[in-house]
Protein backbone atom coordinates (compact mmCIF):
# COMPACT_ATOMS: atom_id res chain seq x y z
CA UNK A 1 0.00 0.00 0.00
CA UNK A 2 1.86 3.58 -1.04
CA UNK A 3 1.84 6.26 2.13
CA UNK A 4 -0.39 8.49 2.26
CA UNK A 5 0.45 11.99 1.77
CA UNK A 6 0.59 14.81 4.60
CA UNK A 7 -2.19 16.74 2.61
CA UNK A 8 -4.05 13.45 2.76
CA UNK A 9 -3.83 12.53 6.47
CA UNK A 10 -4.68 16.12 7.23
CA UNK A 11 -7.72 15.62 4.99
CA UNK A 12 -8.93 12.49 6.89
CA UNK A 13 -7.79 14.10 10.38
CA UNK A 14 -10.22 17.22 9.36
CA UNK A 15 -13.25 14.46 8.19
CA UNK A 16 -12.92 12.60 11.53
CA UNK A 17 -12.79 15.80 13.18
CA UNK A 18 -16.09 17.65 11.50
CA UNK A 19 -17.80 14.26 12.28
CA UNK A 20 -17.07 14.47 15.71
CA UNK A 21 -17.89 17.32 16.27
CA UNK A 22 -21.43 16.97 14.36
CA UNK A 23 -22.01 14.28 16.65
CA UNK A 24 -21.00 15.76 19.92
CA UNK A 25 -23.49 18.72 19.04
CA UNK A 26 -26.08 16.33 17.63
CA UNK A 27 -25.88 12.89 19.95
CA UNK A 28 -23.77 14.21 22.94
CA UNK A 29 -20.44 13.05 24.06
CA UNK A 30 -21.14 9.70 25.27
CA UNK A 31 -23.26 8.60 22.63
CA UNK A 32 -20.23 9.25 20.23
CA UNK A 33 -18.01 6.33 19.75
CA UNK A 34 -15.31 4.95 17.03
CA UNK A 35 -18.11 3.17 15.67
CA UNK A 36 -20.36 5.84 15.05
CA UNK A 37 -17.19 7.84 13.65
CA UNK A 38 -16.57 5.13 11.35
CA UNK A 39 -19.98 4.55 10.14
CA UNK A 40 -20.40 8.35 9.37
CA UNK A 41 -17.02 8.32 7.70
CA UNK A 42 -16.16 5.15 6.25
CA UNK A 43 -13.13 5.34 8.06
CA UNK A 44 -12.30 2.57 10.45
CA UNK A 45 -11.89 2.16 13.64
CA UNK A 46 -8.47 1.76 13.75
CA UNK A 47 -7.93 4.60 11.62
CA UNK A 48 -9.73 6.69 13.96
CA UNK A 49 -7.85 5.47 16.90
CA UNK A 50 -4.51 5.64 15.15
CA UNK A 51 -5.33 9.78 14.80
CA UNK A 52 -7.32 9.85 17.94
CA UNK A 53 -6.34 7.13 20.51
CA UNK A 54 -8.43 8.26 23.35
CA UNK A 55 -12.23 9.83 23.04
CA UNK A 56 -11.16 12.87 24.78
CA UNK A 57 -8.55 13.81 22.17
CA UNK A 58 -11.78 14.94 20.36
CA UNK A 59 -12.40 17.18 22.76
CA UNK A 60 -9.04 18.44 22.77
CA UNK A 61 -8.86 19.07 19.22
CA UNK A 62 -11.94 20.87 19.15
CA UNK A 63 -12.33 22.73 22.10
CA UNK A 64 -11.67 26.27 20.21
CA UNK A 65 -13.92 25.11 17.54
CA UNK A 66 -17.20 24.45 20.51
CA UNK A 67 -15.94 28.10 22.45
CA UNK A 68 -16.62 29.58 19.48
CA UNK A 69 -19.45 28.58 18.29
CA UNK A 70 -20.55 29.23 22.21
CA UNK A 71 -19.63 32.96 22.37
CA UNK A 72 -20.17 33.64 18.84
CA UNK A 73 -23.83 33.41 20.17
CA UNK A 74 -23.91 35.89 22.89
CA UNK A 75 -24.05 39.35 22.78
CA UNK A 76 -21.39 41.40 25.03
CA UNK A 77 -22.49 44.93 24.17
CA UNK A 78 -24.06 45.31 27.66
CA UNK A 79 -25.13 43.08 31.05
CA UNK A 80 -28.71 42.80 29.24
CA UNK A 81 -27.90 42.07 25.92
CA UNK A 82 -25.62 39.01 27.22
CA UNK A 83 -28.56 38.18 29.34
CA UNK A 84 -31.18 38.21 26.77
CA UNK A 85 -28.74 36.86 23.89
CA UNK A 86 -28.17 33.79 26.41
CA UNK A 87 -31.78 33.30 26.97
CA UNK A 88 -32.66 33.03 23.61
CA UNK A 89 -29.76 30.77 22.66
CA UNK A 90 -30.41 28.25 25.13
CA UNK A 91 -33.44 27.66 22.91
CA UNK A 92 -30.93 26.37 19.86
CA UNK A 93 -30.04 22.68 20.33
CA UNK A 94 -26.10 23.13 19.64
CA UNK A 95 -26.25 25.72 22.34
CA UNK A 96 -27.94 23.17 24.80
CA UNK A 97 -25.42 20.74 23.64
CA UNK A 98 -22.58 22.43 24.60
CA UNK A 99 -23.68 23.58 27.93
CA UNK A 100 -24.64 19.86 28.59
CA UNK A 101 -21.23 18.90 27.23
CA UNK A 102 -19.70 21.47 30.10
CA UNK A 103 -21.88 19.53 32.92
CA UNK A 104 -21.04 15.56 31.68
CA UNK A 105 -17.28 16.74 31.71
CA UNK A 106 -17.58 18.21 35.12
CA UNK A 107 -18.06 14.88 36.74
CA UNK A 108 -15.75 12.66 34.37
CA UNK A 109 -12.36 11.38 35.75
CA UNK A 110 -11.08 11.06 32.19
CA UNK A 111 -11.75 14.80 30.81
CA UNK A 112 -9.82 17.92 32.54
CA UNK A 113 -12.86 20.62 32.57
CA UNK A 114 -10.34 23.55 33.04
CA UNK A 115 -9.31 22.54 29.68
CA UNK A 116 -12.92 23.04 28.26
CA UNK A 117 -13.13 26.61 26.99
CA UNK A 118 -16.69 27.48 26.42
CA UNK A 119 -17.83 28.98 29.80
CA UNK A 120 -14.29 29.39 30.57
CA UNK A 121 -13.91 31.95 27.44
CA UNK A 122 -17.43 33.31 27.88
CA UNK A 123 -16.35 34.40 31.33
CA UNK A 124 -13.64 35.95 30.32
CA UNK A 125 -15.11 37.85 27.96
CA UNK A 126 -18.04 39.35 30.31
CA UNK A 127 -15.16 40.19 32.76
CA UNK A 128 -13.24 42.29 29.91
CA UNK A 129 -15.95 43.89 28.31
CA UNK A 130 -18.33 44.55 31.23
CA UNK A 131 -16.49 43.82 33.71
CA UNK A 132 -17.23 41.56 37.19
CA UNK A 133 -20.61 41.99 37.07
CA UNK A 134 -20.84 40.82 33.51
CA UNK A 135 -18.62 37.74 34.35
CA UNK A 136 -21.08 37.15 37.91
CA UNK A 137 -23.78 36.93 35.25
CA UNK A 138 -22.10 34.43 33.06
CA UNK A 139 -21.66 32.36 36.04
CA UNK A 140 -25.38 32.72 37.18
CA UNK A 141 -26.60 32.01 33.90
CA UNK A 142 -24.61 28.95 33.57
CA UNK A 143 -26.75 27.45 36.98
CA UNK A 144 -29.64 28.76 35.43
CA UNK A 145 -28.66 26.47 32.43
CA UNK A 146 -28.10 23.69 34.17
CA UNK A 147 -31.32 24.01 36.38
CA UNK A 148 -33.68 24.79 32.95
CA UNK A 149 -31.58 21.51 31.73
CA UNK A 150 -32.58 19.44 34.70
CA UNK A 151 -36.44 20.26 34.54
CA UNK A 152 -36.63 19.83 30.64
CA UNK A 153 -34.32 16.57 29.88
CA UNK A 154 -36.61 15.84 26.96
CA UNK A 155 -35.50 18.84 24.95
CA UNK A 156 -31.98 17.60 24.92
CA UNK A 157 -31.64 16.70 21.15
Amino acid sequence: MAKRSKVQTEQTVQQILDEAMKQILELGYDAMSYTTLSEATGISRTGISHHFPYKVDFLTQLDSRIANLFIDRLDFSCIQSLQTSWKVSLKQPHFIAIIRLYFSICGSKQVNVSRYRAITLASERALSELGEQGRLLVNALVGQSALALCNHPAESH
